[in-house]
């Protein structure tokens, strides 16, 4: 298991969660969620799907976290980045921040 990886995510946020700027509900965000996973499933490109759809400051660079060690993210993100195979594309992930797509990069 590597100590450090590189990926890349889409954050939905809706309004109540952590730090969040959406106003969309948390049922809505999930959905939303859900449809990118299935445009992503379907050949989406994730970078342009990051740019246009997520609420973290990341989208502007498609997504990019850029490199982190195990236990920088909180304890939800981190278990599923760091399960993921070089470019491995998670299930729709739940944390205080709302709803992530993570990309595993390297």
């Amino acid at each position: 298991m590597p100590d450090e990886i590189l990926a890349s995510h889409i954050l939905i946020m809706y309004a109540g969660s952590a730090r969040s700027v959406a106003s969309r509900s948390k049922e809505e965000a999930r959905e939303l969620a859900a449809s990118l996973k299935s445009e992503l499933e379907q050949g989406g490109d994730f970078e342009r799907l990051a740019r246009l759809h997520s609420n973290c400051s990341s989208s502007s660079r498609g997504g990019d976290l850029g490199v982190f060690g195990r236990g920088e993210m909180v304890p939800a993100f981190d278990a599923v980045a760091f399960s993921l195979s070089v470019d491995g594309l998670s299930d729709v992930v739940e944390t205080e921040f709302g709803f992530h797509i993570i990309c595993r990069m390297g």
